[in-house]
């Protein structure tokens, strides 16, 4: 981490480490404090200190920390003062540049040194084996040890310059030179792989750069010098690519290109614009696409027509021979005849993007194909007068091939016109933007473009012709390659021949394939046949009478009938199919309304939930950018107050003042304070070092002679200590010298004592091991037994789970046997009770029906009687009290009583009461499906109620039966009409 007071110690504490080896610690110092956060603020001892340690990454080979320390100084003075940031990266790419090259040169003059060390002495043997073993020559290997590792750091370098440069509208001549000089190294040293990286990367950049528009710093395209730049940058690579041979990326390059134009919608210079057209022109040509190169030197011939002044006469011949040329070159049939639908719309898309490159703007609903051709450009050449420029060889070839009939002398004519053209050609004085003019390239394509014309007017005057006189008729060509400009021709439909070799001639004209004739042999066969027939055998006279065609009329009349009725049948079965359609895309559009309007509702909610939200943000961002002008005036309050009293105050009266300014000026009054403290700590720090110094001078000499008189005493002190040291040791020295004559007779006994111990100890320690041996023996006699008694019990216990498990699956098997003979029994016990109550509810449906019956008959009797008075027997007050209350319902004007609920149903009603009858059937209909809900009827109350019903009298036991399957309280109304006087 970086521990310095000031920036200036850091470098001088690289510069110490640096003197003595230390180079990785001196970078690793530098770099500690360039990335440290409190010197993030710009000093001028920074760009020292960059430069030292762009030095030493450079020296070192290290690579990212130049690129760390690049971007941590870029922060640090972006707004301050970029062009320290500038010079930092020039003299960067100068170190490595000359780095590079002086590997170069090392490695170049240490080959040298090997190639002339002596020429007549063989190899040497080591040398040998070393090619033997890697494989390379001394060259090679001296480049992949001394110039490889250094171009690699250089290429490094280039890289992250750019990718530092990227974005800064500050620095863009400096990322275009740098761009520029990458080019030149690509070039100079034919790294090709490298040249794609790098297109690749420019590439990248531009598109970030338009993606990514708000941006701090970032380079506006709109503006020329930016604008400039760039093309620059784009046409430097489009040369480099053509130079180097990689015409996929000098054709991708034109489409940067192209595309750069697009997006700033502005033209490039005139000189610019012409080394565009030159490079397609070479583009064109090489991938093979002779209609484009046309279209390209056509462009170039108006550009420098229009816009070069000084273009000589010569030149201008030598570009229009060059345009009319290129366009008689294009193959005279279209080679896309015959393509597959995929094929054509791709190569109408592939007409309109190059239209587009070229600077022709195509309808793309339109065929392409009439438009960019051949006989358009030709046609188009006449008219501008381009062939009315070229030199007079080209006039006359374009003559002869485009409008002249020499079937026999085109060949003998062309060909030397062809010498001549050939001989054509140079450098442009008065255009050099475009490369040397070679004419004779288009030699090969002029010569298969005579043949074919040759061919096509034969074939008009011919129909056969030997072989040898067509090879004698075309000079430039074998028949060989004749025959395969033919064949190519008569796969386009572009003339109709036949060669056959075993009779030795060609055959003119439209002639089909052999399948064609075999389509029609048989009715061609059937036809004189025929014709044959009626010869040997000709025809009775025909018949004039109508009587004998009126059967044929009749039974055609009813096919006829029969077929137009077939054929109504049909188109009234299309309608309907047809109606069907109609009605189901009805109901599709309508679902897809539906949907359409359900999805723009759908929309409609996200655009209000939206703008809601965007409402919220805008609301948002205003508190917080007037939080943040709070702040900032704080701030601002602040670091007045810690101004001095004299100074001038930053802020004026009355001025208007935004966030940006408020913070602005804040931190430049922050940044004034900072410089002059840190200047008035460097004072103080420099009176300091005055201050010691002196005291150190002065007291320098003093030091000196009291570090004399204390060397002198502490000489005389060692020496006493000496002495006595010396005396001490002596006085020890005799001392043990008589106690070792005293104690020298007792050495016998102490040798016998020694004996006696010792065999004691030997003895104890035999009879302590043998009895440490037989407790051994003890513990895995006792631990044997331990294992076997384990065993067993793991046995037994294994057995017991074995036995326990099975007794309990038998268990299990008998517990789901009972539960199924149980489910069994219950379901034939709730089918008999099913039964039994069906028969109940059977028995109680017949009883009231008999009760309704009874009813009624009593109800119709009940009228009689109430006509005429008589006498009521005792044994019918049950019947009467039976039917007390249906009666008095009925008649309630004639004196008998009638209960209060009865008087009062009427009165509520307005009628009889219908319901009657359902009071006696609703009951006995409820209760049995009650029991049935249960499983089982209870069996006392059945018995209960058929019991009562045998005691009863006849007349009442029905009656009592029928209400006896009720649990309501209806079977008491007959106790209460049964003593109407009570109450």
């Amino acid at each position: 981490m970086a521990n310095f007071a000031k920036p200036e110690n850091a470098l001088k504490r690289a510069e110490e480490l640096i003197n003595v080896g230390q180079k990785q610690d001196a970078l690793q110092a530098l770099h500690n404090l360039i990335t440290s956060k409190r010197y993030r603020a710009w000093q001028k001892p920074l760009e020292r200190i960059m430069f030292k340690y762009v030095e030493l990454c450079v020296e070192m080979r290290k690579g990212r920390f130049a690129k760390d320390g690049l971007i941590q100084y870029r922060i640090a003075c972006q707004q301050v003062n970029v062009s320290s940031l500038e010079e930092v990266i020039k003299h960067f790419m100068h170190l490595s540049t000359e780095k590079a090259e002086q590997a170069r040169r090392q490695a170049q003059a240490l080959e040298e040194a090997l190639d002339v060390d002596d020429l007549e002495a063989d190899k040497r043997p080591e040398d040998l084996m070393l090619s033997y073993v890697s494989g390379e020559k001394g060259k090679e290997r001296s480049d992949r040890e001394l110039v490889t590792p250094w171009f690699k750091f250089l290429w490094e370098t280039y890289r992250t310059v750019l990718e530092i440069l990227r974005n800064n509208s500050k620095l863009e001549a400096l990322y275009a030179m740098t761009a520029h000089r990458a080019f030149q190294f690509c070039k100079q040293y034919k790294r090709t792989t490298e040249f794609r990286r790098l297109c690749e990367i420019l590439r990248n950049h531009l598109a970030n750069l338009n993606k990514y528009k708000d941006q701090r710093d970032r380079p506006d395209l709109s503006a020329p010098e930016s604008l400039q730049l760039y093309l620059d940058t784009r046409f430097e690579q489009l040369k480099i690519a053509t130079e180097l041979g990689l015409w996929q990326e000098a054709f991708r390059s034109v489409e940067d290109i192209y595309g750069l134009m697009c997006i700033v919608k502005k033209t490039p210079k005139a000189s610019l614009m012409v080394v565009y057209y030159a490079k397609l022109t070479e583009i064109f040509w090489i991938s093979g696409s002779h209609l484009y190169h046309a279209y390209a030197w056509f462009r170039l011939f108006t550009l420098q027509k229009s816009f070069n002044k000084n273009l000589s006469q010569k030149d201008l011949q030598l570009v229009a021979s060059s345009v009319v040329l290129a366009a008689l070159s294009v193959s005279p049939y279209d080679q896309a005849c015959g393509a597959s639908h995929s094929e054509l719309e791709n190569e109408k898309e592939r007409n309109l993007r190059m239209a587009n490159l070229l600077g022709f703007n195509l309808e793309p609903k339109l065929e392409n194909r009439e438009v960019f051709s051949r006989s358009s450009l030709l046609t188009e050449l006449v008219s501008k007068g381009v062939i009315g420029c070229a030199t007079q060889e080209v006039k006359d070839l374009y003559h002869l091939l485009e409008h002249e009939f020499l079937p026999l002398d085109i060949a003998s004519k062309i060909q030397p016109l062809l010498m001549k053209i050939s001989k054509l050609g140079g450098k442009l004085a008065s255009a050099s933007s475009v490369a040397e003019v070679q004419l004779s390239q288009y030699v090969p394509s002029l010569e298969k473009l005579a043949t074919l014309r040759m061919l096509k007017q034969v074939s008009q005057v011919y129909q056969t012709m030997k072989i040898e006189s067509l090879s004698q008729m075309i000079p430039y060509f074998d028949f060989s390659m004749v025959e395969k400009i033919s064949v190519d021709a008569v796969k386009h439909n572009f003339i109709a021949m036949k060669v056959d070799h075993m009779k030795g001639v060609v055959l003119f004209g439209n002639m089909g394939l052999e399948s064609d004739k075999l389509r029609d042999h048989l009715t061609i066969l059937a036809e004189s046949l025929n014709k044959a027939r009626a010869m040997v055998y000709p025809s009775a006279k025909k018949a004039s009478k109508l009587s004998e065609i009126l059967p044929d009329l009749g039974e055609i009349i009813d096919k006829e009938h029969k077929r137009l009725l077939a054929r109504k049948s049909i188109i009234e079965k299309r309608k309907e199919e047809q109606e069907r359609q109609l009605l189901e895309m009805e109901r599709e559009e309508e679902s897809k309304r539906q949907m359409l309007q359900k999805k723009t509702e759908e929309a409609e909610k996200k655009r209000l939930a939206a703008l809601f939200e965007q409402q919220r943000a805008e609301r948002i961002r205003k508190e917080i950018e007037e939080r943040e002008l709070e702040e900032a005036q704080a701030l601002l309050q602040e670091t007045e107050k810690h101004l001095k009293k004299g100074k001038k105050k930053p802020i004026l009266d009355g001025e208007k003042l935004t966030k940006q300014t408020l913070i602005e000026r804040a931190m430049s009054e922050q940044l004034k304070e900072r410089q002059e403290l840190e200047k008035r700590l460097q004072k103080v720090a420099k009176t300091m070092d005055h201050l010691e110094r002196a005291k150190r001078e002065e007291a320098a000499p003093l030091i000196e002679a009291a570090f004399q008189l204390r060397l002198v005493e502490e000489k005389a002190l060692h020496e006493r200590e000496q002495e006595l040291e010396v005396e001490l040791s002596r006085q020890c020295h005799d001392g043990d010298l008589k106690e070792k004559n005293r104690l020298a007779r007792m050495l016998e006994n102490k040798m016998l004592l020694q004996e006696r111990v010792m065999s004691r100890r030997q003895a104890e320690f035999d009879q302590r091991r043998v009895e440490r041996e037989e407790r051994i023996k003890q513990i895995i006699q006792a631990r044997k037994q331990e294992r076997d008694i384990k065993r067993k019990k793991i046995f037994y216990v294994r057995s017991e789970e074995e036995r326990i498990r099975k007794q309990r699956e038998e268990e299990e098997a008998h517990k789901r046997e009972e539960a199924e003979r149980r489910m069994k029994e219950e379901a034939e016990h709730k089918a008999k009770m099913d039964e039994i109550a069906e028969r109940q509810r059977q028995r109680e449906r017949e009883l009231e029906e008999k009760e309704r019956l009874r009813r009624e008959a009593l109800l119709g009797r009940s009228t009689e009687g109430l006509s005429g008075p008589s006498e009521t027997p005792a044994g019918s007050r049950i019947t009467e009290a039976g039917v007390a209350a249906p009666a008095a319902a009925a008649a309630p004007s004639l004196g008998k009583y009638v209960p209060r609920f009865r008087r009062e149903r009427p009165e509520s009603s307005g009628s009889a009461p219908p319901s009657e009858p359902d009071r006696w059937v609703k009951p006995a209909s409820s209760e049995p499906d009650r029991w049935t809900a249960g499983s089982k009827a209870p069996p006392q109350q059945t018995d209960r109620w058929t019991s009562g019903i045998s005691r009863a009298p006849p007349q009442d036991s029905d009656r009592l039966g029928g209400a006896g399957g009720s649990s309501k309280p209806e079977p008491w109304r007959p106790s209460r009409a049964r003593n109407p006087q009570r109450g």
